[in-house]
């Protein structure tokens, strides 16, 4: 399991800092439900700075790639994680103007003293996921039927025509 890394969000993004690593699909636990295996890593990014209104943001950055399961076939699919997202932190919901909640070029959170990066990367990469991934073209699994056995009303039909 990869070590768990803490930010203060305001405080990170006031400092101008950057964190970089790896993650490991594995340890992204509210996701292996919708994968095929959980082989492999994620890179990310983080940069702090100061969005509108000298509020503080992040820039997450995930690049990568899962296998997410077809929800057709249930075999797997491969998906390229290429995630850019900004966030920008306020004290309190209710400063936004109606015109920044429209915005989709990025997202408020409220601002956390004890932000934990890995749940982050996770949250984002789950809003960016497709709700139920499929291949363009492919089958449904075949499963093997039993022969079925005759009809009841068939055999009462065969009776009736008999008398």
């Amino acid at each position: 399991m990869s070590q768990r890394v803490v930010i203060d969000s305001s405080a990170f993004a006031r400092e101008s800092a950057s964190l970089e690593g790896e993650v490991a699909v594995a340890d992204l636990a509210r996701l292996l439900d919708m994968l095929t295996n959980n082989k492999g890593s994620l890179k990310y990014r983080i940069d702090g700075g100061l969005g509108s209104h000298n509020r503080p943001q992040l820039t997450v950055k995930v690049d990568g790639a899962l296998s997410l399961r077809c929800q057709r076939c249930l075999e797997g699919i491969g998906y390229p994680v290429k995630l850019r997202s900004v966030l920008e932190f306020v004290d309190n919901e209710e400063d936004l103007t109606q015109e920044e909640i429209e915005d989709d070029s990025r997202d408020f959170l409220q601002a956390q003293s004890e932000l934990d990066v890995v749940d982050l990367i996770e949250d984002e990469i789950i809003l960016d996921l497709p709700s139920a991934p499929r291949h363009e073209n492919c089958a449904l699994p075949e499963i093997e039927q039993e022969q079925k056995a005759e009809s009841p009303f068939a055999l009462l039909k065969n009776l009736k025509s008999k008398a």
